[in-house]
């Protein structure tokens, strides 16, 4: 088995946190973010938090999305 395989075994093997810890890395090191990215994503969050804090918009459950989304490709 090569060094990759042996990297990727051992990746799988990682509780879920880590391993989506060490997906984010990875793609952040193939494409990095720029600052000025950061900072509007960081607007946009803290826009959105603000609207579900203030109940003008209200959240919507994983269940119901990922539902929501099945439907349409059932069809």
């Amino acid at each position: 088995m090569g060094k990759t395989q042996d990297l990727i075994d051992e990746a799988i093997s990682l509780p879920i946190e880590e391993r989506a810890l060490l997906v984010d890395s990875l793609l952040q090191s193939m494409n990095p973010s720029s600052n000025e990215n950061d900072q509007k994503w960081t607007l946009e969050a803290k826009k959105r938090l603000e609207e579900l804090r203030s109940g003008k918009v209200a959240a919507i459950p994983g269940e119901v999305v990922f539902r929501n989304i099945w439907k349409r490709f059932e069809r």
